[in-house]
């Protein structure tokens, strides 16, 4: 009886070790990363502006890290593809996701099949401005005045941007609500929207700066004003809508996230080794070439960020109605 009682007490032993060695594994786990490569998906193409960046960043990741990044371009169903391959790994934040808030705009249009909110922040790594742009012949020297002589004809004005459901159609959308302005919203396909406007098809458009620049050399375009936190470095002499007594304001970023329950430790080493990456000279050189602007926010003001647009999105969209 005493020698079963002791067997029994051995096997209790072994398994409320082997349950200890199971629950101290995930955070012993978590302190080694990365002890292999790291995946970074890319929602957009191989040789798109977007993939050059989260390459450059991969590469200063990598440094940081002591273990390689690979970028995997995934540009597939509007990044569903992507989310859905990240999201059925361990979530041990070696696979993550190098998107922008277009995929959180998309999300509240409907037009992808799945929740984005899934996927929680690791950091902001750029930012990139959007612009009010009109034909040079146009009286309206910016913004404040455009919105004036809109207001004096309400409904008049046709403003195109690229696409319903796209960041800069929400931007166009917040800009005609914040300053109380009525003009007829015009979705266009983004090979159309500045011949629209150079066509006299559209009176405004709602652009990124690096779609207009030839235009703008060439004397046949201007920009108003800029629709972001900071101007524009490609047209420094630009004032923002902040800059003229306006109230918008839409960044488009571009930023790491990681399926919801990585570990928090882990979150924090992507965090700083990101962190260093985007504040390094050879990041901030390579960035503004297409435009980015280096924006680094850590995880948690990259939380913030993201809730203060959901909420913004969510009241356009309850506004809106069915007229979005």
């Amino acid at each position: 009886m005493r020698f079963r009682q002791v067997k029994i007490t051995q096997r209790l032993c072994v398994i409320g070790y082997g349950l200890m060695l199971a629950m101290t594994a995930a955070p012993l786990f978590a302190q080694n990363f990365p002890a292999k490569p790291v995946e970074l998906t890319v929602l957009f193409p191989a040789g798109s502006s977007t993939d050059v960046v989260a390459r450059g960043l991969a590469d200063g990741i990598s440094r940081h890290l002591g273990q390689h990044m690979l970028v995997m371009n995934l540009p597939v169903a509007g990044g569903a593809i992507s989310y859905k391959y990240v999201q059925v790994q361990k979530r041990d934040g070696y696979f993550i996701v190098f998107n922008s808030n277009s995929i959180s705009t998309a999300y509240y249009f409907g037009t992808v099949p799945f929740d984005c909110r899934a996927f929680d922040p690791v950091a902001r790594v750029t930012i990139e401005s959007v612009v009010v742009a009109v034909k040079t012949e146009v009286p309206s020297k910016d913004l404040r005045d455009m919105v004036a002589y809109a207001k004096l004809r309400p409904g008049a004005l046709r403003i195109g941007n690229t696409g319903s459901g796209s960041h800069i159609h929400t931007s166009a959308v917040a800009f005609l609500n914040n300053e109380g302005v009525e003009m007829l919203d015009v979705p266009l396909a983004g090979s159309q929207v500045v011949t629209s406007l150079l066509g006299g098809h559209i009176d405004a458009l709602v652009q990124l700066p690096s779609a207009l620049t030839p235009h703008v050399k060439a004397g046949t375009l201007k920009i108003l004003g800029v629709l972001a936190s900071s101007r524009e470095p490609v047209f420094p002499s630009v004032p923002t809508a902040l800059d003229q007594g306006l109230k918008s304001q839409a960044d488009l970023w571009r930023g790491i996230t990681a399926p919801k329950e990585t570990p928090p430790s882990t979150v924090a080493r992507l965090e700083e080794a990101i962190r260093k990456t985007v504040n390094s000279p050879e990041f901030k050189a390579q960035g503004a070439s297409p435009g980015f602007i280096p924006a680094f926010q850590a995880s948690a003001d990259f939380g913030k960020t993201i809730a203060i647009e959901d909420a913004t999105l969510s009241k356009m969209m309850e506004k809106a109605g069915s007229k979005i």
